[in-house]
This record gives structure tokens, sequence and C-alpha cells, in this order.
């Protein structure tokens, strides 16, 4: 029971404090997370982490906080999904409530507008990093580099929703393992 107890608040205390030091939204707590998941504690390696951010994209909700979900399910199944989310989004409960309690007007004042623009700089260099750091291990081969190519012309310039280009990406991966006999029976031989 208190080794369940500690899992648990260690579950609560790490996402507060990625839900309590970071800006930007999902993406921009990617290496964040990875620091503290991967990194300092071992809970998750770089791909799962990567896995659970391409699953959190494409589910409703707020990536980081689907993250937290699939990493406090797996340390602690149920009750630890529900602790790590409630400690990701505590954080932002606590801020938005003090700020409407005592703040009115908050975004007209002149030192949180400059704060702000601070803020979306460095959050910009955060997801610079994100992207460059997560498509050097997500991208592994010439059918990988095609497809983020692709996605960027159709996100970027056609406009399309990434919900389409997420699964169409999905649906492209399966074929192209079904092709390279990726399913096959443990018992068959694949032909590399």
């Amino acid at each position: 029971m208190k080794d369940k107890f500690k899992t648990l608040w260690e579950l609560f205390s790490v996402f507060f404090k990625v839900g309590l030091c970071t800006f930007g939204g999902g993406i921009a707590m990617l290496p964040i997370l990875e620091r503290e998941l991967s990194e300092k504690r071992g809970w998750v390696n770089s791909e799962e982490l990567l896995d659970y951010f391409a699953i959190g994209q494409a589910t409703p909700g707020i990536i980081a906080v689907n993250v937290a979900t699939f990493v406090g399910y797996k340390r602690a199944k149920f009750i630890g999904g529900c602790i790590a989310t409630f400690g990701m989004v505590a954080p932002s409960i606590i801020i938005i409530t003090l700020i409407a309690k005592f703040i009115s007007n908050f975004s007209d004042i002149g030192w949180v507008k400059k704060a702000l623009v601070g803020i979306n700089v460095s959050v910009a260099a955060i997801l610079t990093y994100a992207v460059f750091n997560f498509s050097k291990k997500a991208v592994k081969n010439i059918f990988g580099f095609l497809l983020l190519i692709l996605s960027f012309v159709l996100i970027f310039v056609f406009k399309v929703s990434t919900v389409y280009v997420i699964f169409g990406s999905a649906i492209l991966g399966v074929i192209l393992a079904a092709c390279r006999g990726d399913f096959k029976k443990d018992g068959e031989k694949k032909n590399d």
C-alpha cells in the first residue's frame, strides 16, 4: 500500500511540476516531458513517448494531458491515469482561478503584455527544438522523409486538417508494413 501511494504521489508531483513550468501547449511540453519521463525517471523511452504524442494528437483533448493519462495508466493503471492527469491540469486550474479572482482586465496590463511577448518567443524556440528532435527520431528512412514533406505540404500549403493527415499517414504506414510482410505470423519467414 505504501509503494502504491508513493507511485501515485510521484505521478502527481512530476506532472504537477511539468504543468506548472510549461507554456505553449502540448508540443512545447515535449522536451520537458522527455527529460522528466525518459531521461530522469525512465518511466517511458523516447519511442513510447513519441507514440503517446502521436496518439494524443489524434485523440480529443490536450496532448500533454493525454500523455500524462497514458503514462499514469502505464505506471498505476486507472487510478494512476487519473492522478497523473489531475497533476497536469491542477497548476492551470489554480493559476486561472487566481487570475480570474484577483486581476480584472489581465491582458490590458502593460507588463503582462510584454511578458507574454517574451513567453511567445521562448515557446517558438521550444517548439523548434521539439520538432527538430522528434523528427530525427521519427524519420528513419526515405518513406518517413517523404511522408514528412507530404504532410507539411498538405497542412501548410493546402490547409488539409491534421486529423486527415494523421489518419492518412497511419493508413500508409500499415500498407507499407503489409507490403514488407511485417504482419506475417512468427512461424513464417519474412522476406526482407
